[in-house]
């Protein structure tokens, strides 16, 4: 069992043998569910966990207590997998109070009809306060990050910020702190990407308060270096800024051709200096990867295949993702392929114009099968255009 600090234990959960969370994200190593407890004078259980994990998590909740029944459930977030063990926590502890948002205490019986919570749920709202002895919890409010219900809490006895979803990260607990960005960028942008504004709101909040650890849902606990380089990532994403020079081509190709002309683009690139070109083929690799690329670069180029008079069906798929995810403020360049009638790019125009900011780089590369000596000069001169 981690502990905290004196008076605050770790009791979540890892699930190594999950491969697919929320049935989308691939996580190869996993993924856990945090939930902590606070032992003062009253006692305060900071979230529950999945389902999948709610024996092991019931069983670290009794051996921390050593005992003591607890006084609070305190619900920052009521996504299943942070808040399956509400019902049984009650059962448990027939007197325990439910800690939450005005939100979340009217969203309660859309996951837990049959309970009768309406003596047992204290409703806070922005700046109230809960004292448990030495620790006093102050509630701050972050309404859609990324659900409307979800608030944090400050424990300013030990500068601790239980910061629910923010600060997460796709893995198990004991992951290396070196890996966090990478996993924890395709967690962000996929997961609250579209929530910005929401964010951004939620920093200038935290900057007001004395963190010196973020206790988040997921991922490791991060404090030191590792916490300064998370704020300092998440004021860059929140605000859709450019984190690492370079230039990201995305490509979707049926035979082969379209391939060839996005990794002979990526070629040319790299000749004319640009030092970092990252090259995915989102038909057979992780789309969700390629949405945390598209939003790590400030420069993208896009490669398709004409299909069924529009757009092949997985370019469609990631623009799709891109755009509920919010993605803005970058530079694109796109290359289609069609043998007798080319129609990709005025399907990724179309898409792309519902997006904020997207700036159309130089003129579209428009290839007739397999890639020619003769379509070298486009490439060379689109090169010149996303790197202009």
């Amino acid at each position: 069992m981690k502990t905290i600090s004196d008076t605050i234990r770790y009791i979540g959960c890892d699930d190594a043998d999950i491969r697919l969370f929320e049935s989308q994200y691939v996580v190869p190593e996993g993924m856990c569910y945090n939930s902590y407890l606070i032992l003062d004078e009253k006692v305060a259980i900071m979230d529950t966990s999945d389902r999948r994990t709610m024996e092991q998590w019931k069983a670290n909740l009794v051996a921390a207590l050593e005992g003591r029944k607890p006084d609070y459930l305190i619900v920052h977030h009521l996504e299943p997998d942070h808040a399956s063990g509400i019902g049984e926590v009650l059962e448990m502890y027939p007197d325990i109070t439910v800690v939450c948002s005005a939100k979340a205490k009217a969203m309660i019986p859309l996951f837990f009809p049959a309970s009768d919570l309406s003596d047992r749920v204290l409703a806070v709202k922005e700046g109230d306060t809960l004292c448990l002895g030495q620790h006093t919890l102050t509630f701050v409010m972050a309404p859609m990050v990324h659900w409307p219900e979800v608030m944090v809490t400050y424990d300013a006895l030990d500068k601790v910020l239980f910061s629910a979803d923010g600060f997460g990260k796709f893995g198990v607990i004991d992951s290396e702190p070196d890996d966090w960005a990478c996993e924890a960028r395709r967690y962000y942008f996929n997961i609250c990407g579209k929530y910005g504004a929401p964010v951004a709101t939620l920093l200038k909040k935290a900057a007001a308060l004395e963190i010196e650890q973020i206790l988040p849902l997921h991922g490791p606990l991060l404090s030191g270096e590792a916490m300064a380089n998370a704020l300092h990532l998440y004021s860059i994403w929140s605000s859709y800024g450019v984190e690492a020079e370079g230039v990201f081509v995305a490509y979707a190709s049926i035979h082969g051709c379209t391939a060839e002309a996005a990794e002979k683009l990526a070629e040319i690139l790299r000749s004319k200096g640009c030092k970092k070109v990252s090259v995915a083929d989102i038909c057979r690799e992780d789309i969700h990867e390629g949405v945390e690329d598209a939003f790590k670069y400030g420069k993208v180029v896009l490669a398709a295949s004409s299909y069924d008079a529009g757009l092949f069906t997985p370019m469609y798929n990631f623009l799709h993702l891109l755009q509920i995810k919010g993605w803005q403020n970058r530079e694109v360049a796109l290359i289609e392929n069609g043998s007798w009638a080319p129609c990709a790019a005025k399907v990724m125009k179309q898409m792309l114009e519902e997006m904020k900011d997207i700036t159309i780089k130089g003129e579209t590369v428009t290839l007739r099968g397999v890639l020619k000596d003769s379509d070298i000069p486009a490439l060379e001169a689109l090169a010149d255009a996303i790197l202009g």
